[in-house]
């Protein structure tokens, strides 16, 4: 999509300079809206499949006898907003070779507000795929005791994880320049994170190493959160990994307004 500035757009403030860019990027979904919903795909998979395959294990003390889908909803809810805000950065790469970039950086746009506006862009997306992750893992069984606010909780938790990994890809993005560089590293991360949590698996039915691991991994912190608010127990450390996340996110947009400064000095 063409970037058209217009001499009121220069004079305009900095939320309506993120609007106008949040209104290109949402625009530029509904004409491919298929990415969004394609990848709505891998949750229905790993719910109903994992589910079904691992359906025994909730008898184990260690899943609280809630049943394997109710423990592996919340996880699942996590997994949908890292692997989609990993690829974050593609619409970036995508900006830098058809030259929108260019006419971002040429503009008097704040860089801050074409950051934003792409980021709440994203986080609509997240926000509607982990609305449909949840009736999912309902129709498939699962039930959240937590109630209303507790949902809320586990997407307000999965929002700051989202903003971390989009920043983070934003930046990689912006940094690299390279389709597949962003993807190979967006793999090399995303299922170590994944696996080395507590997004499938309690920490005590977990090899000695990988629970040291987990119990730094921000996917473990978003989940375990997501969990609590969901079953309506949250678990006591709760207040120090939601503030863990929150830190990530803000250093994360950092580096994500760093990078296409220091993106700009390059051209």
């Amino acid at each position: 999509m063409t970037l058209v500035l217009t001499p009121a757009a220069s004079r305009a403030g900095w939320l309506t300079q993120a609007g106008q860019v949040l209104r290109r990027w949402l625009i530029s979904t509904m004409r491919q809206v298929w990415g969004p919903v394609m990848s709505l795909i891998q949750p229905v998979i790993w719910i109903v499949l994992f589910g079904e395959v691992f359906q025994s294990l909730g008898a184990l003390p260690q899943f609280g006898g809630e049943g394997y889908i109710d423990y592996l909803v919340p996880g699942i809810l996590m997994m949908t907003v890292l692997y989609s805000g990993a690829w974050a950065g593609t619409g970036y790469i995508d900006d830098i070779n058809s030259g929108v970039m260019d006419q971002y950086l040429t503009s008097p746009v704040h860089r801050s507000a074409i950051i934003t506006g792409q980021l709440v862009q994203q986080l609509i997306i997240n926000l509607a795929q982990s609305l449909v992750v949840l009736g999912i893992g309902w129709l498939a069984g699962a039930r959240y005791p937590g109630g209303i606010g507790g949902m809320l909780v586990a997407l307000g938790v999965a929002t700051l994880l989202a903003t971390v990994f989009c920043c983070a890809s934003t930046a990689v993005a912006l940094t690299a320049r390279s389709q597949v560089a962003l993807i190979s590293l967006s793999q090399l991360i995303v299922l170590p994170a994944t696996f080395l949590s507590t997004t499938m698996m309690p920490a005590d039915l977990m090899p000695e190493w990988v629970q040291d691991v987990s119990r730094w991994n921000p996917m473990t912190w978003a989940v375990e959160v997501g969990r609590g608010g969901l079953t309506g127990d949250y678990p006591a450390n709760s207040w120090w990994q939601v503030g863990g996340l929150a830190l990530l996110a803000a250093l994360a947009f950092f580096w994500a307004l760093r990078s296409i400064r220091a993106y700009q000095r390059s051209v």
